[in-house]
């Protein structure tokens, strides 16, 4: 009975403590600032881990840069500078003094007694296997380096530095413009590469996160004789800047531009390849721009500097801002448009405020809204239900087009160079198309096909660019991809999908890219208007192209048939001599014979070998004294060669236009005197500029 007591005993207390239920807490209604909701969820900016942080925090710096100076039609100079960190240096720059490990079993990496013996042991084996493979003869592998465990602490930092020659940033609006999240100048209807206000300001936030220092920015603009320096950090939960240092500083050179500095923790070995292939195809799209990557690290042997030089400076248009059109606009942005709008009535309003609204058809749509609508009608004194109206005419009524006037793609010319400079192809073809509109929003795509080049790998090889930004990831579900992989017949146009190292870039421009997904990183295949543009401008880069490798691989079979002529030239030259040794042994027996019936016979065979004699008997003198030999007229069968490979490549030349010397790229710079006073014509192969 003893142990039945006890096991009661012991259970009656567990009975108590479950019989006492747990409060919920009340529910409180919180709020979070823009600065906390995208640090909780940093992944939407691409700041999904270490290295895609380092990744994105260069992606934005750079193309920051490119939008300030093509803002003022500056060539852009490019500086770019990732410094590895070591973990003593960021503890001095945090001011943490190092310390040595007292207990190692409270670490993450320490390794047990147990697990080193393991460990060891597995290695034995596998020296012990690489020994008796050796010993056997079998190809040997090096033995793969033994991984150790990396502590959580063990962090890598790294300071990126971006200084460009931009417009720079007016001294009091720096705070703000770093500081508050969704802040920004890209705000309204334009192709810009940026649209949300985030970029360096959530580079900020991921370093306030990670590393707690604050960024640095200097800036300068156009004729201003000081340079603004700010160092910052921003209060997440407020989300306003959190302001260091704020001050002006002598600015003796009369830099303008901006330069920012900022530590964060990354991934420099995982994403080492990613940010090196976002720069080159950054350059491939900006071939006006000059870029300066630097890595620099203690160990001199993982440094890197790679110069993008400049290949051009024939610039794309500054894009335009343009007005919202009727059939893209919402009830929310018809009310907002209504608040900002400094119009008196309903007629001016729509004239402008819409894009390809004229008066007549102004006055036309007011009359189909009903009699409670007229021209005269004060804007400010439409109701709720009258923007219902006005938004349900717009997605019923017809309107033109809007036109890509206002957007700035590469250019034909630009593309083409920009893969000449890095690819170094054989061939390249290149197509711009005409502006198409989706859902309201005019969009352009523009086309490149390479075949062949430096470090190109075999297949198909996918560029993409969207507003001139590369993308790089999630590849697989773009329409680019599909379209390059499911649509196009790569055999139709004498180009081998699998053996040929083929180039496909493909850019698009809009007021309004459709991106799939937070990350915008690539373009759904279910928009039936972009889809159809891509196939269209591939295909016509594929059908120049095609017409090149034709008369390509006709060249390719006139030097196969003189290299099978040149081959049987011995066997020719001795066929050639035999007979005519022949001949001449049976000329005393046979000569009137010969003389009457074969004379035109052996007129051919004399022109054909190019001995080109007059008549037999000279022949005949010229073999027996020993003139003519088998060398001979092998020397003349390879002559005739040469001279008919010579007539078709003159001819082939002469079709086709092209010289086949070889030709090196050049950049011409500009004439600094007359910089202002010249007119561009562009072609897709070249640019004539005219000075006046």
């Amino acid at each position: 009975m003893e142990p039945g007591g006890s096991s009661k005993s012991q259970t009656e207390p567990k009975k108590r403590q479950s019989k006492t239920p747990r409060k919920p807490k009340d529910s409180v209604l919180e709020q979070k600032s823009p600065a906390e909701f995208f640090a909780e969820n940093k992944n939407i900016a691409g700041f999904d881990n270490p290295g895609k942080c380092l990744y994105t925090t260069v992606r934005e710096l750079v193309e920051n840069s490119l939008d300030s100076t093509e803002s003022i039609s500056e060539l852009p100079v490019i500086e770019i500078t990732i410094e590895d960190i070591e973990k003593s240096k960021f503890n001095s720059m945090i001011g943490l003094i190092d310390r040595d490990r007292v207990d190692e079993a409270l670490y993450d990496d320490y390794e047990t007694a147990k697990a080193r013996e393991k460990r060891l042991a597995k290695e034995a084996r596998a020296q012990e296997i690489q020994a008796k493979n050796a010993s056997v003869g079998k190809k040997v592998k090096e033995p793969p380096a033994s991984k150790t465990m990396k502590s959580r602490g063990e962090a890598s930092f790294y300071k990126v530095t971006c200084k460009d020659n931009g417009k720079g940033m007016p001294h009091d609006d720096i705070p703000n413009m770093f500081g508050r999240v969704l802040s920004g100048t890209k705000y309204g209807l334009k192709q810009t590469r940026g649209k949300f206000g985030l970029g360096a300001k959530m580079a900020l936030i991921w370093s306030k996160m990670s590393t707690g220092l604050p960024i640095e920015i200097s800036s300068s603009m156009k004729s201003q004789n000081y340079i603004s320096f700010c160092r910052l950090d921003i209060d997440i939960h407020r989300n306003i800047p959190h302001v260091h240092l704020h001050e002006k500083r002598d600015n003796k050179d009369r830099w303008h531009g901006a330069e920012i500095q900022v530590v964060i923790e990354g991934n420099w070995t995982t994403y080492r390849s990613k940010i090196l292939h976002y720069m080159r195809q950054m350059a491939v799209i900006t071939p006006y721009a000059e870029f300066l990557f630097k890595f620099v690290s203690d160990a001199s042997d993982k440094n890197v500097t790679i110069r993008f030089a400049r290949r051009t400076d024939v610039m794309p248009p500054v894009p335009l801002e343009t007005k919202h059109h009727p059939s893209s606009v919402d009830l929310l942005l018809i009310k907002r448009l209504i608040e900002e709008t400094p119009k008196q009535n309903l007629l001016q309003f729509l004239q402008h405020e819409f894009v390809n609204i004229r008066k007549a058809y102004a006055e036309r749509l007011i009359g189909e809204l009903g009699p409670e609508f007229s021209p005269k009608m004060p804007i400010k004194s439409i109701t709720s239900q009258q923007i219902v109206r006005i938004h349900q005419l717009f997605r019923q009524a017809k309107f033109d087009d809007p036109s890509g006037d206002c957007l700035s793609p590469a250019g034909e010319y630009n593309l083409r160079l920009g893969i000449i400079k890095e690819l170094h192809p054989d061939m390249v073809a290149t197509y711009s198309g005409s502006a198409r509109v989706f859902e309201g929003h005019p969009f352009i795509v523009e086309a490149g096909v390479s075949v062949g080049g430096k470090d190109v790998k075999q297949g198909l090889n996918i560029f993409r660019f969207a507003n001139r930004i590369p993308l790089l990831f999630e590849q697989g579900a773009d329409v680019v991809t599909r379209t390059a992989l499911k649509r196009i017949n790569w055999s139709g146009y004498k180009i081998n999908q699998t053996q040929d190292k083929i180039g496909v870039f493909v850019s698009i421009v809009s007021t309004k890219i459709p991106f799939k997904g937070t990350g915008k990183e690539y373009i759904g295949d279910d928009i039936t208007e972009i889809a159809s543009a891509v196939k269209s401008a591939i295909q016509q880069c594929c059908i120049q192209l095609k017409t090149k490798i034709v008369k390509k691989i006709q060249a390719r079979e006139q030097q196969e048939r003189k290299r099978s002529l040149s081959m049987y030239a011995d066997n020719a030259a001795t066929a050639a001599y035999n007979v005519l040794e022949a001949m001449e042994k049976s000329q005393a027996s046979k000569k009137q014979r010969y003389e009457d019936k074969d004379a035109e016979m052996h007129k051919e065979i004399l022109t054909h070998s190019t001995v080109g004699k007059e008549t037999l008997r000279e022949l005949y003198e010229e073999i027996s004294a020993g003139a003519i030999t088998k060398e001979m007229l092998r020397e003349k069968l390879l002559q005739h060669v040469e001279q008919v490979d010579y007539e078709m490549a003159l001819e082939y030349a002469t079709h086709s236009g092209v010289s086949e010397e070889p030709r090196e790229a050049i950049f011409i710079q500009s004439l600094e005197a007359a910089e202002d006073n010249f007119m561009d014509l562009h072609s897709p192969a070249f640019v004539f500029r005219l000075f006046c």
